[in-house]
């Protein structure tokens, strides 16, 4: 059974950084490819950054382009998550996600692995 834990979420400022962790369970990590995704209190949950399995390809929301940056390591079977630049408006539970297809894709749907989530604050 895969599991899928984060960490590093916590209160910070506006402006300032966090960096989220994910850590796997399971021999074929490397074949998913891995999703952050965010929700909101009264918000769908969306989309935020993706990694390919080989991490040769990112994807990220327009939202977050060119503030975080995603990846992963394989032999550590661990994806993060690099936040900077953080705004009031990221404030949301973060999770991670596991894509059996390997490429990365934005619909929730895609993903079949869940962590619990992790609670980011950003305070303005």
């Amino acid at each position: 059974q895969r599991q899928l834990v984060e960490s590093g979420g916590g209160l910070v400022q506006a402006g300032g950084s966090l960096l989220l962790s994910c850590a796997t369970s399971g021999r074929t990590f490397s074949s998913y490819a891995m999703g952050w995704f965010r929700q909101a209190p009264g918000k769908e949950r969306e989309f935020v950054a993706s990694i390919s399995w080989s991490g040769g390809s990112t994807d990220y929301s327009d939202s977050v382009k060119g503030r975080f940056a995603i990846s992963r390591d394989n032999a550590k079977k661990t994806v993060t998550l690099q936040m900077n630049s953080l705004k009031p408006e990221d404030t949301a539970v973060y999770y991670c996600a596991a894509d059996p297809t390997g490429l990365g894709a934005r619909p929730p749907g895609e993903y079949d692995y869940w962590g619990q989530g992790t609670q980011v604050t950003v305070s303005s």
